[in-house]
This record gives C-alpha cells, sequence and structure tokens, in this order.
C-alpha cells in the first residue's frame, strides 16, 4: 500500500535527485527564473522555499544549514545578501509557477518557477493602453468626439492656471 508517501520520486533514485534539486535550487537563485516541468517546479518549490526561510535569519548556523543542501557559496552570498532582504518583510509563497503548455517532442507539460519579488513584469503597474485609430461610421464617431472635450475640460483649465 502507498499510504503517506506524498513526494514525487520523479523517477530518479534519491541521490539523483537531491542532486537535482540542488541544481535547480541554485540556478533559480542565480537567474530567478528557470523553465522546466511542471513536476520538477512542484518538488523544486517544496526543496526551495524552507531554504529560503531559513535566509531570512542570517546567522552561521543558517549559512551552514542552507550550504549543506546547496553546496555553492556564491549562490549562498546571493541568498544571504541580497534575496533574504527583499523577502524579509513575506510571510512565504516566495515562488512562483507559471505554466507555459506542452513541450514539443514529448508533450510534457512545462512551466516556469521564479522567484516572485523579482518578477518585473508583474510588478510593474498597469499603464493606460494608448487610444488608437479607427474606423468608426459617423454615427459612432459623432458620439466619440461629443464624450472627449468634456473630458478635456478641465485638463485646459489646469493649464491656464
Amino acid at each position: 500500500m502507498r499510504h503517506n508517501k506524498k513526494f514525487n520520486h520523479l523517477g530518479r533514485t534519491a541521490s539523483h535527485r537531491n542532486a537535482m534539486l540542488a541544481n535547480m535550487a541554485c540556478s533559480l537563485i542565480k537567474h530567478k527564473r528557470i523553465t522546466t516541468t511542471v513536476a520538477k517546479a512542484k518538488a523544486l518549490k517544496k526543496y526551495v522555499e524552507p531554504l529560503l526561510t531559513k535566509a531570512k535569519n542570517d546567522t552561521t548556523n543558517s549559512r551552514r544549514v542552507v550550504f549543506s543542501y546547496l553546496q555553492d557559496k556564491y549562490v549562498i552570498t546571493e541568498l544571504f545578501k541580497e534575496i533574504s532582504v527583499k523577502i524579509a518583510d513575506r510571510p512565504g509563497g516566495y515562488t512562483r509557477i507559471i505554466k507555459t503548455g506542452h513541450r514539443k517532442d514529448d508533450a510534457a507539460e512545462m512551466c516556469f518557477i521564479e522567484l516572485v519579488d523579482y518578477d518585473e513584469n508583474m510588478a510593474k503597474e498597469k499603464t493606460a493602453k494608448k487610444a488608437t485609430r479607427t474606423r468608426r461610421s459617423k454615427k459612432s464617431a459623432a458620439v466619440a468626439e461629443a464624450a472627449a472635450p468634456a473630458v478635456e475640460a478641465p485638463a485646459e483649465e489646469t493649464k491656464a492656471e
């Protein structure tokens, strides 16, 4: 029976799986976003989020514990110097998985996993779209022109002052 055997083995031995997750975690910390399969991304999320939580407390012991998992001193330096400062006030949920479709050759479901605080596209505020010229009938054009001066009138008063 398969009771309480919850984590995905990813078709690998324990040592291969641990090495792969450590390498993926290092790449995620270096590049802030990596592309992988959904199954690996979910396994990586469970692997790396406790390490990010541990990195919020910059002590010698926490550095040693995280180093025992990742084995890369440059990644550890970046994690404790830059990333821990950005995630200091976040109570959890440091990574985001966004699905991107299926891989062409074997139809594996692909995604990218990224650090939430480092995503420039999501962090930017939505800017108003610039109006584009379109062809309209005379009736709808007249309605649009009638509405436009009412909006622009207060702007002209502020310029005059």
